[in-house]
C-alpha cells in the first residue's frame, strides 16, 4: 500500500516514503497507460468551446469566415487549447493514491500553429519529483511532467512541462496557514465595483487583423489590463465544459473509474464516492481539504495569461513561449486583474521577439499568478 491513514481524526490518505519511492522509479519512463484526452482533434466546435470557456471571443479562433481571410486561411486553435489534448499536462498524475494533487504551473513552448481539424497525439514522461515546505500544507512534493504534442503529419507543434503539488489534505485543513483569514469569506461587491468591471470588459481590445509590428514596440510598454471574474461556480463549470476536466464522469463510467482507481473516489455526505475535482464547485468539500472555498482551475488561469498576450499580439503574431506559476487559489467571489509589460525586445534566429512579464492580482491586491511570455511579431523589414 502506498498510502495509509495514520490518525483516527484523519480522513484522507497520507504521503508515505513507500509511495514516494514508487513514484521515483517512474521518472524518465514513457507513460503508456493513461486516460484518453478530452479532444483528439482541433475541430471548429472544440476550439470554440475552449475559447469561450476562458471568456475569449477572438474571431481567429471562433469565426470561420474571418479566419479564412487571414494568412492562416483557417480557424486557428488558441495556444492553450492543447490543454484539452492531454490529461497529463492538465494535472492528471500517477502514484500516491488518494493524495491531493494541486496543479500549480506550466512552461510551454509552441513550434507551429494548430489549425482546424488537426489531429493531436502526445508523448509524456514523469520528469522529476521535488520536495518543498509550503504554508498551504507543510511538506509537499512537486510532481513535474513533460509532454510533447504532434500533429497528424508528425510535426511537433508544442512541448511543455507542467507540475502539480501533492499535499496532505488533513494537514492543509488543520495546520495550513495560507488561507486562515480567507476560508469561507463572503464580501459582496458594490454596484459601483460591478460597473467598473463592466467598463473593463467593454474596453478589452482584440488586436486582430491590425499588425503589431516589432519596430513599433518599446521596452517598458504596458499591455492593456485584462479582467477575469468575478469568480463564480458557473464560470468554473464553463471552463470544464471546454477543457473536459480530469475526473468528471457519470453513472457507469464514474463507477468504472473508481473501481480502477479506488483511491480516487472520496465519499460525499450520502456515503457515495465522488471525484476530488469537486473542490471546484463544492464549497463544503473545498473547505474540508484546506482551500478557501470552491476555486478556479489552474490550467484555466494559465490560459487567461496566454489570452492576455494573444489579444495584444494580433493575428500576425505567434506566441512562442509562456510560463505560468500559480500562487494562490481564486475562490468564488474573487475578481482578477492581469497586467503585463514588455521587458525585452530582441532578434534571434531571424525572428523578431518580445518578452512580456505578467502579474495577476485579486481585487484585494493578492498575488494570484505570475508569468512570462515570448511572442514573435511581424517586422516592417520583412514586408
Amino acid at each position: 500500500m502506498a498510502t495509509v491513514l495514520e490518525k483516527p481524526g484523519n480522513r484522507f490518505p497520507k504521503i508515505t516514503e513507500e509511495g514516494l519511492d514508487d513514484l521515483r522509479k517512474r521518472i524518465g519512463v514513457k507513460i503508456t497507460d493513461t486516460i484518453e484526452p478530452w479532444n483528439y482533434e482541433a475541430t471548429r466546435d472544440a476550439i470554440r468551446h475552449y475559447a469561450h470557456g476562458i471568456g475569449d471571443d477572438n474571431p481567429l479562433w471562433c469565426d470561420p469566415s474571418y479566419a479564412e481571410a487571414t494568412p492562416h486561411r483557417s480557424i486557428v486553435a488558441l495556444p492553450s487549447f492543447l490543454f484539452t489534448t492531454s490529461r497529463i499536462i492538465s494535472g492528471y498524475c500517477g502514484g500516491l493514491s488518494g493524495v491531493h494533487a494541486m496543479w500549480a504551473g506550466a512552461d510551454w513552448t509552441w513550434h507551429k500553429p494548430v489549425l482546424r481539424n488537426d489531429v493531436i497525439t502526445t508523448e509524456a514522461t514523469l520528469k522529476d519529483l521535488v520536495e518543498h515546505q509550503t504554508r498551504f500544507a507543510g511538506r509537499s512534493f512537486q510532481q513535474i511532467y513533460h509532454v510533447d504534442f504532434f500533429n497528424q503529419h508528425g510535426d511537433k507543434v508544442a512541448e511543455a512541462d507542467s507540475w502539480v503539488f501533492r499535499t496532505d489534505r488533513d494537514e492543509a485543513r488543520e495546520r495550513g496557514t495560507k488561507y486562515t483569514e480567507s476560508r469561507g469569506r463572503v464580501e459582496p461587491f458594490t454596484e459601483e465595483q460591478l460597473a467598473d468591471f463592466t467598463r473593463l470588459y467593454q474596453a478589452e481590445e482584440i488586436r486582430g487583423a491590425t499588425p503589431r509590428y516589432w519596430e513599433d514596440v518599446r521596452e517598458g510598454e504596458e499591455l492593456p489590463r485584462m479582467m477575469k471574474g468575478p469568480m463564480t461556480v458557473t464560470g468554473f463549470i464553463c471552463y470544464a465544459q471546454g477543457w473536459g476536466g480530469l475526473y468528471i464522469r457519470a453513472n457507469k463510467l464514474a463507477n468504472q473509474m473508481q473501481q480502477k482507481h479506488p483511491g480516487l473516489g472520496i465519499k460525499n455526505r450520502f456515503n457515495v464516492p465522488d471525484c476530488p475535482e469537486r473542490v471546484h464547485w463544492d464549497e463544503a468539500f473545498a473547505l474540508e481539504v484546506g482551500a478557501p472555498g470552491a476555486y478556479d482551475y489552474g490550467p484555466e488561469r494559465c490560459s487567461w495569461l496566454t489570452h492576455h498576450v494573444t489579444n495584444w499580439i494580433g493575428d500576425a503574431g505567434f506566441l512562442r513561449q509562456a510560463k505560468c506559476q500559480i500562487r494562490r487559489h481564486n475562490p468564488d467571489g474573487d475578481a482578477l486583474f492581469i497586467d503585463g509589460s514588455v521587458i525585452r525586445k530582441y532578434q534571434q534566429d531571424g525572428r523578431h521577439l518580445v518578452e512580456i512579464q505578467q502579474r495577476a492580482e485579486t481585487h484585494r491586491g493578492e498575488l494570484s499568478a505570475m508569468g512570462t511570455a515570448i511572442a514573435e511579431l511581424p517586422s516592417r523589414a520583412a514586408r
